[in-house]
Formats: C-alpha cells, structure tokens, sequence
C-alpha cells in the first residue's frame, strides 16, 4: 500500500512538472489592418500555432478603404472573409473590428475595444504597431494598444471586463522608420520552418497581395500570374526573399540561435520590447518564445 502510495506521488509530480513545462502561452498581434499582423507576425504565429500556444489576430479597422475599386461594406466583407481564410491557414484565431479604414483615432472608445480583447485573451504576450510610421491608422493603433499597455490591469478602467492580475509583455512588430529612432531588433525568431505558411496566409489575403498593394505601388497588375499556383511562386519570390543580414541582425539571430550561424538563417521576424507592460528578463523572453534556440532545418 505505501509503495503504490509513493508510485502515485511520483506520478503526480510528474504530471505536474511537465503540465508546467506545457503551459499554454496567450499572444495576441494588434494590426490597423486585415493583412497587417499576417506581414510582421506570421511566421511566429504559425510557430507558436503548431507549439500548441493560442494566437489571435486583431485588425482595428474593417479594410473598406484598401483598394482602388471597390470600397465600403462589399470591401470590408471581403477582406473580414480574407482575413478568416488566413487565420485558418496560420493556425490561429482572426478578429476583423468593425471600425472604418483610413479614419482610425487613439479615441476612450478604441481603447476599450483594444482593453476588452487583450484581457479577454489573458494575453501573456502583446504585440501592436510603433507611434512613427506612414500610415495615421497605423500610428493611431499603436499609440491606443500603448494607452491600453497599464490600465488592462486596473480594475475600475472598463468594469465590464475582468481586470488581468499580471500585465503582459507588450512588444512592437517591426518597421523601416528611422525617426525619432529606429526599431530595435530586440528578438529575433527564425521562421525558416513556417515562410511557406506565411505566404500562403498573406496570399489568402487576395484583394490586398495581388490588386491593391501592387496598384497603390505602382505596378502593372498586367504582370501578376492569375493561376493561384503561379500566385504563391511571385508572392514568396516577392515577400521571402533571402538576405544578407545586417550588424544588428546577425547579433539578435545568434543570441537567441546560439548554436546557428546568422548565415544560415534564411528567414527572420523581428520584434521591439515596449518600454510599456512587463519587462521580461532574457529567461523569460526565453520562456515567452519556446521556439527561441531550436534547431533549423
């Protein structure tokens, strides 16, 4: 009897230790737009999907500005169902807000939207857009997950929703602006293993990868493949290209790949702590990134 009472300790023990090392991880991305997460956040996002972790995108606004043809509710329609089709590709879950396109503003309203969702996901993680940047809705989400950063926290802000009892780590997916500074390459996660399912989520978003964003950046849609094979091929050539990285790049990549050469990593995400939110020490970052260090293939 005290044999199977020690065997059943040690079980349990077990059990506990490894449901501790299984601890399913909440991250949720912030974008302005139906394809913004997808572009910066894919390939971790499929990552951390296949991991087991819980992902969820969130556009602020409906996309009914984003083409040169077509426009309002038929648009918004379109890119909520897009962005559904990429959700499911990646892996996660995909929320289109009801606000409208190009019109985004830091208001009390959004704030409690962008509050409500955060705390509602029990997020661990949080990722939204930088302050500087071309696009005002993309400025004006950023700043509103920034005002939303503390008071996800504070019980009588937006009672409705219980309050988190930890505040997350907030992060910012990455950009090319360089004032007032540039974004700093704070974590690098190679998502060699998850490029094709990334482009295949950013191709789901068809109105946006092979009408609007080549129109709007002057290109002839003439050229754009129409079978959906041929899509994929143009897309990756277009969105996966490998590079040589830069100082800053390679040092990130081997600091969280320690046995991998910044040489032989072909495909990288990077993210920016927020000085907002928790500050994760590098263990915790670790913690926070299960996929950080793994082998490459």
């Amino acid at each position: 009897m005290k044999k199977n009472l020690i065997l059943l300790c040690l079980l349990l023990g077990l059990f506990w230790v490894n449901a501790q090392e299984k601890k399913v991880l909440n991250i949720i991305a912030i974008g302005a737009h139906p394809d913004d997460c997808d572009a910066k956040f894919g390939g971790t996002a499929a990552l951390f999907a296949k991991m087991g972790h819980k992902v969820k995108f969130i556009s602020l606004t409906n996309g009914d500005a984003g083409h040169q043809s077509e426009g309002g509710g038929a648009l918004a329609k379109r890119r909520r169902a897009e962005a559904k089709r990429a959700g499911t590709i990646l892996g996660i879950e995909y929320d289109v807000l009801d606000n409208h396109d190009a019109e985004l503003m830091p208001t009390l309203h959004l704030r409690h939207q962008i509050i409500r969702k955060i705390r509602e996901w029990d997020a661990d993680i949080v990722l939204g857009h930088r302050t500087n940047d071309y696009h005002p809705d993309h400025r004006n989400a950023g700043i509103a997950v920034q005002d939303a950063a503390y008071l996800v926290i504070v019980p009588n802000v937006t009672p409705d929703t219980p309050p988190l009892r930890k505040n997350p780590v907030f992060l910012y997916m990455s950009d090319r602006f360089q004032k007032p500074y540039p974004f700093s390459k704070d974590i690098a996660v190679v998502i060699d293993d998850a490029i094709d399912k990334k482009v295949m989520a950013l191709a789901a978003h068809q109105s946006q990868m092979f009408e609007w964003l080549p129109w709007v950046g002057g290109g002839n849609l003439e050229e754009i493949p129409k079978a959906e094979k041929d899509q994929l091929v143009w897309l990756k050539e277009l969105w996966a290209k490998e590079r040589v990285w830069d100082k800053e790049e390679s040092e990130a990549i081997e600091k969280w790949y320690p046995s991998l050469k910044s040489s032989n990593a072909k495909h990288v995400e990077f993210v920016e702590i927020c000085e907002y939110g928790k500050q994760p020490t590098d263990e915790e970052i670790k913690a926070l990134f299960p996929m950080l260090g793994a082998s490459v293939k």
